[in-house]
């Protein structure tokens, strides 16, 4: 190569690695390796993890080839026992969401309701702490007829704000969810939201199957980038929405979320929230994780 080609080279490279910079991508070798080794599999235990003994459910999710969970919180699970069945079969706990912020939210005009909320969320975070978790999933709040989006914006980062020293004394960040609350209706918005508490201690939680009604998830995936902390992963097809199974709905592109994840380079947690089944079925789960994410 003689030095003019050089230069030539040179240049055209370093064009192509500043687009990418400029997209909000990596660069494409950056992104070219499979994360089958960094994205583990995890359950979001839904309304069937909250009472009794976690012990039976822990080594089911285990068995069938989880390799995490994620809980509901606060809740009426004795902590001991649910460490205990941690430890016993090597589930990890990655993180908790919240049980109470649909009724108690953080956009609600009533300062009582609010500091419900609050209330909720502190014992979220001594919760996942515990547990050994790294993130609480919010609802950030809830437009209706008596909450307007504006308002719901502003009192809404207002009081999630009050809870950022508690997350960094925990050492637990606060996972921000859109699901359905006619609230944060665009990727654009949404990272907007997280980007104005100027806080590392906050961020995104995606769910693929939320925001479909919206938009397209790989969109939603580019968009947020990095401010992705957790993923939730679900079916979603009209007209019964999020009655499928994982890989027979006909509205996400499986194959394009996967290398928008990797496009980001996200290496966290992908969390099924789907119905709790027999062992069989939760086989079938991890199965259709692994064939629609090429996780094994």
């Amino acid at each position: 190569m003689n030095r003019i080609e050089r230069r030539t080279f040179l240049r055209t490279s370093g064009a192509t690695l500043a687009a990418a910079v400029i997209a909000g991508r990596e660069p494409e070798a950056a992104t070219a390796t499979p994360p089958r080794n960094r994205w583990k599999k995890a359950f979001m235990g839904l309304g069937k993890l909250t009472k009794g003994s976690p012990l039976p459910t822990f080594q089911l999710l285990k068995e069938a080839g989880f390799e995490g969970v994620e809980l509901i919180s606060p809740n009426q699970l004795d902590r001991q026992a649910v460490l205990s069945a941690r430890d016993q079969t090597g589930l990890i706990i990655h993180g908790v969401s919240g049980s109470r912020h649909w009724q108690d939210t953080l956009s609600d005009p009533d300062p009582q309701v609010v500091e419900r909320g609050l209330a909720a969320i502190r014992q979220e975070f001594d919760d996942c702490r515990a547990y050994g978790g790294t993130t609480v999933l919010v609802v950030p709040a809830v437009v209706n007829k008596k909450v307007g989006y504006r308002a719901a914006y502003k009192r809404s980062q207002a009081n999630i704000r009050k809870l950022i020293p508690d997350a960094e004394t925990h050492g637990v960040k606060i996972a921000i969810e859109e699901v359905w609350n006619k609230f944060l209706l665009s990727p654009v918005e949404f990272a907007r939201y997280i980007d104005e508490f100027e806080s590392p201690w906050v961020g995104a939680y995606f769910d693929v199957g939320n925001v479909v009604e919206f938009g397209y998830p790989e969109e939603w995936i580019h968009e947020l980038g990095k401010r992705i902390l957790k993923v939730h992963i679900k079916e979603y097809a009209k007209p019964n929405r999020f009655k499928y199974l994982l890989g027979e709905g006909n509205e996400i592109d499986w194959t394009a979320v996967r290398a928008a994840l990797i496009d980001v380079g996200y290496d966290g947690w992908i969390t099924a929230e789907v119905p709790l089944g027999d062992l069989a079925a939760m086989k079938d789960v991890v199965q259709r994780m692994n064939r629609l994410l090429q996780l094994a």
